[in-house]
C-alpha cells in the first residue's frame, strides 16, 4: 500500500499522554510523528493543573512518605469498577513511578510530591497525608521559540486575570493574602508586562506553570529530538490491512494524506467531552457538553475510529464529574475546586436546601449533583451561596475579592445574585425565601460550633486541606452572617469523559472477544480508565495517561521484551 508518509510510531493527539508516548518512542530510536486536529497543541492537559497521581515515587520517598505499590493497588482496586481487570490496575501502579523517573531523566520537567490527601483516604491503602499527587515546577517558555504561540492557553480557572500563570503554591499566598502577597503579585505582573517584545504580539505568559509547564516541557524535549507535531491535521479514519491497523488517513493543508505506521498507532486524542450526540447516547448523567471543562477538540474521533476498526468499549457512561461555573459566552465550564471548602459558603438546590458535603472532592460533588438532578430535577443549576465576609476574603470562580461588584465583568454581573438580606437574595435567585432562611439558620448554628451533622463537611482530611487554616475549630466551616448575601449558579459538569476503548495492561486496544487488535494502542481518555468510574486522588487522569503512554510506546517497540 502506498503512503504519503510513513513513520514507525504515529501518535494521534498532543496532550500529555500522546506527547509522552512520542518522547519515549523517539528516545528509543523510532521515527515518530504527532498529529493534532486543532490549531493549538497541548490538549486538555495544557489547560489542567497538571497534577499526576503517582504511588511509591522517588519524590514521595524524599519527602519522607514511604509508600508501596501494593497499598496503591489495594486502594484503587476497591474503588474501581468490577469490570476493570486487576492487570490494568497493577500495570499502572507498578509503572507509574518508573515513568516519572524516566521523564525526569529525559526532559527538563521537575515534579514534586505534595501533601495532597487521597480523595478517599479513609479507605484501606489510601493516604491521608498525601504525597501521591505530584505537581510540576514552572518552566521558562522562551526556550520554545515560536511554538509557545500555539501552546493552548491555561484555563481561566488556573490563571490570574485570565492571563497570568500561577503555580500551585502561589495560589495559597494570594488566596489567604499571606505576608508579602502584594509584593509577590506586583513582581509577577511586572515580569509579565515587561516581557518585550513578545508582549506586543501575544497575551500568553511565557512563564509556564501547571498544565502549560507539563505540555511545554514535553514539547521542548520532543523538539530536541526533532519529533514533528502537525497542527490542523485531523484523523479521518484508521487504515486496516490483513487484520492489522497500519496507519491513518488524515487531512492536512486541505488535502487527504495516508500516513503509515510501521510499529504502531497510539490513540491519545481525548474523550468525547464536546460531542453532544455521543454524550446523549452514552452518558445520560452528564449530557450537557457546554458544561464540560474539556477542550473543543475532544469529540471522540479516535474512539469512533477505533470502534470502526473492531474495537470494544467500556464504561462509556462515565465521566470525570465536577461542579463547574459556566460563564456566558465561554466554550466550556470552569472547574470549581477550592471555593467550596472555604468557610462562609454553602451549596443549595433550587428549593433552597443543602443536599451534599460541599467540601468533598470535585468528582464526588459532581456525581452527587448529576444524580440529584436526574432524580429530582432541581440541581442544574444549584446555587453557590456566600456572605459579605466570604465575598471580601475569597474568590468565587470568576468573581474576584477586593474588586467591587460594579467593576466585575459583564458576564459575571449577569450571573451574580445579591440581596441585603437572605430573603432578598432568595427573591433574586427565584428560590423560596423561607426554605433558604431555614437552611442557612441551621447551617449557621452548627458551623459556629465547627460541626456539620447533616453532611459532615470538614471531617475528612481532604475537606480540611482546602479550608482556611486561620478559621477554627473547623477550617471549612463558618456561618453566613453578614449581608449583603450573594449567590452564583453552579452546574453538574465534568473535566472530561473517562469511558473509551477497551485496552489491556499493555495499552493495546481490544476487540469484542477480548483479544488485542494488532497495531493500535489507546491512552488517556481515549481508553477506558484503569480507575474505572472512580477518582482516587488528584491526578488520576493525567498520571495514568502518561503511564500508559510510556507502556504503549515501549510495547510497540519491543522495549519491554
Amino acid at each position: 500500500m502506498a503512503w504519503d508518509t510513513e513513520v514507525d510510531i504515529l501518535v494521534i493527539g498532543s496532550g500529555a499522554g500522546g506527547m509522552l508516548s512520542a518522547l519515549v518512542a523517539a528516545e528509543n530510536g523510532a521515527d515518530t510523528l504527532i498529529i493534532e486536529k486543532e490549531s493549538q497543541w497541548g490538549g486538555t492537559s495544557a489547560t489542567s493543573g497538571a497534577g499526576i497521581w503517582i504511588p511509591a515515587s522517588d519524590q514521595a520517598k524524599e519527602a519522607g512518605f514511604i509508600d508501596s505499590t501494593d497499598d496503591a493497588f489495594r486502594y484503587v482496586r476497591a474503588l474501581s469498577a468490577d469490570n476493570m481487570p486487576d492487570a490494568n490496575i497493577r500495570a499502572f501502579v507498578e509503572n507509574a513511578a518508573p515513568m516519572l523517573r524516566w521523564l525526569g531523566a529525559h526532559s527538563d520537567i521537575t515534579y514534586c510530591a505534595f501533601p495532597y490527601p487521597d480523595y478517599h483516604a479513609e479507605n484501606p491503602g489510601g493516604s491521608p497525608t498525601g504525597y501521591r499527587t505530584h505537581m510540576p515546577l514552572p518552566i521558562d517558555g522562551k526556550a520554545l521559540g515560536r511554538d509557545v504561540e500555539t501552546l493552548r492557553f491555561a484555563s481561566p480557572a488556573a490563571s490570574l486575570f485570565g492571563y497570568l500563570n500561577w503555580h500551585f503554591d502561589e495560589t495559597y499566598i494570594l488566596l489567604f493574602r499571606q505576608k508579602g502577597w502584594w509584593w509577590h503579585l506586583a513582581k509577577s505582573l511586572a515580569r509579565y508586562w515587561f516581557d518585550w517584545p513578545f508582549r506586543f504580539k501575544s497575551r500568553k505568559d511565557r512563564r509556564l506553570t501547571l498544565g502549560n509547564a507539563l505540555a511545554g516541557g514535553l514539547r521542548l524535549a520532543l523538539n530536541e529530538r526533532k519529533v514533528p507535531l502537525w497542527l490542523n491535521s485531523p484523523m479521518q479514519s484508521l487504515v486496516e490491512e490483513d487484520g492489522r491497523v497500519t496507519g491513518a488517513i488524515i487531512t492536512r493543508d486541505g488535502r487527504t494524506m495516508r500516513v503509515g505506521a510501521r510499529k504502531g498507532v497510539i490513540l491519545a486524542a481525548g474523550g468525547f467531552d464536546k460531542n453532544q450526540k455521543m454524550r446523549g447516547e452514552h452518558a445520560p448523567l452528564y449530557q450537557n457538553a457546554l458544561y464540560s471543562g474539556g477542550t473543543s477538540g475532544n469529540t471522540g474521533d479516535a474512539i469512533s475510529a477505533g470502534v470502526a476498526a473492531g474495537a470494544d468499549t467500556m464504561n462509556m457512561h462515565s465521566a470525570w464529574a465536577a461542579p463547574v461555573w459556566y460563564i456566558p459566552g465561554e466554550e466550556r465550564g470552569r472547574l470549581c475546586t477550592i471555593e467550596r471548602a472555604l468557610p462562609g459558603c454553602i451549596m443549595v438546590n433550587q428549593r433552597g436546601e443543602r443536599y451534599l458535603n460541599e467540601a468533598a472532592s470535585y468528582h464526588i460533588v459532581g456525581q452527587k449533583m448529576a444524580r440529584r438532578h436526574a432524580e429530582h430535577g432541581d440541581a442544574s443549576p444549584s446555587w453557590f451561596v456566600f456572605d459579605a465576609h466570604y465575598r471580601h476574603k475569597y474568590p468565587a470562580g470568576p468573581l474576584l475579592p477586593l474588586l467591587p461588584d460594579a467593576m466585575q465583568g459583564g458576564a459575571v454581573k449577569q450571573i451574580l445574585k445579591k440581596g441585603r438580606t437572605v430573603a432578598e437574595l432568595a427573591a433574586d435567585m427565584g428560590v423560596d425565601a423561607a426554605a433558604l432562611e431555614a437552611t442557612i439558620a441551621r447551617f449557621n448554628a452548627n458551623a459556629a460550633q465547627g460541626t456539620d451533622p447533616d453532611f459532615h463537611r470538614g471531617d475528612a482530611a481532604y475537606d480540611k486541606m482546602y479550608g482556611d487554616p486561620r478559621v477554627t475549630p473547623n477550617p471549612s466551616l463558618a456561618p453566613l452572617s453578614k449581608g449583603p448575601f450573594y449567590a452564583m449558579p453552579i452546574y453538574p459538569g465534568d473535566i472530561g469523559t473517562n469511558g473509551g476503548l477497551k485496552t489491556d495492561d499493555r495499552a493495546r486496544v481490544l476487540n469484542a472477544a477480548g483479544a488485542p487488535i494488532a497495531g493500535p494502542y489507546a491512552v488517556g481518555n481515549n481508553a477506558a480508565s484503569a480507575m474505572g468510574e472512580s477518582y482516587p486522588g488528584a491526578g488520576v487522569t493525567i498520571g495514568p495517561a502518561m503511564t500508559f503512554g510510556y507502556i504503549a510506546a515501549r510495547d510497540a517497540l519491543g522495549v519491554n521484551a
